[in-house]
């Protein structure tokens, strides 16, 4: 709930929400100008994911991102600058201009990346939170990804591993309803990816990825689980993305009039901002002076 937070929680959540945005739709006009190298996968859409979850974490917890990493980069405190200069190819970039959009990294802020391969990161936050538990630190590894890494042996055997060592890791599936241009509806094998939780011994739930008060509390308590040495937690956030799956796609395969009606009707960012002014002290102004 709205008045469960602070206001000024609130409106970091805002302010985040809407940096994810702004720098998203920024960098689709740039790309169409053609000085940005390579392919870049856009999150605008789904800042209310990245955003509920990011904030349950510390600066020393760990997240692993996927392809479409620019929100999860921002909401763990990735300078946007260095962001955007990578993702540029330049020099004075976060990885120096050597990874681009697709391999944006930060770990002083905890971010340990971005990645083109599919299913790459839950491995990885294993890796994150085996330390964490060795050290004995309750630090937390998370991994983002998508409905298509949902089905890859990696994310399976990180699944498995989680719980068997009883790691600290939470593990989003962002289920966008597309893995590529392959509906969800079709390739993945249950209605809700969280129900493959049972099977490897641990919780999973299914939210509204468009509801950053669902998001943050799900993913509260997955983290309070795993600071607490309970183990992994599964979290579906169903959701939507507002562009392509890489700029330039012309999305065929999605519905007529499918992106207008998601923008008018499921945008994350005015679902917040209209909750928050009617339900706590955040008013219109607020908002317009973060803008």
């Amino acid at each position: 709930m709205a008045t469960a937070l602070s206001v000024e929680d609130l409106l970091d959540a805002y302010r985040t929400m809407k940096t994810i945005r702004d720098f998203e739709e920024r960098v689709h006009v740039e790309f169409a100008k053609g000085g940005i190298p390579g392919f870049v996968h856009l999150y605008a859409g789904e800042e209310a994911s990245a955003t509920g979850v990011c904030m349950n974490l510390r600066d020393d917890d760990y997240i692993a991102s996927n392809h479409r990493g620019h929100g999860h980069c921002i909401a763990k405190g990735v300078d946007v600058h260095g962001m955007m200069a990578e993702i540029y190819g330049k020099r004075s970039g976060t990885c120096h201009g050597k990874g681009g959009s697709m391999h944006i990294a930060d770990l002083d802020a905890g971010m340990m990346g971005a990645n083109g391969i599919v299913g790459g990161g839950p491995p990885l936050v294993c890796g994150a939170a085996l330390t964490a538990k060795m050290k004995g630190n309750g630090g937390v590894a998370l991994a983002f990804f998508g409905d298509g890494a949902s089905n890859q042996g990696t994310t399976f055997e990180s699944l498995n591993l989680a719980t068997v060592w009883k790691l600290p890791c939470v593990f989003v599936a962002e289920n966008n309803g597309y893995a590529e241009a392959t509906a969800s509806s079709w390739s993945v094998s249950c209605e809700d990816i969280s129900m493959r939780a049972k099977g490897f011994g641990m919780p999973g739930i299914t939210i509204d990825g468009h509801d950053f008060f669902a998001v943050h509390e799900a993913t509260q308590q997955a983290v309070e689980r795993a600071r607490g040495g309970g183990g992994p937690t599964l979290i579906e956030c169903k959701l939507d993305r507002f562009f392509g799956h890489f700029e330039g796609d012309n999305q065929s395969y999605r519905a007529a009039n499918e992106v207008k009606e998601v923008r008018a009707n499921k945008d994350c960012i005015k679902r917040f901002a209209t909750t928050i002014t009617a339900d706590t002290e955040v008013t219109d102004s607020d908002l317009v002076a973060i803008d």
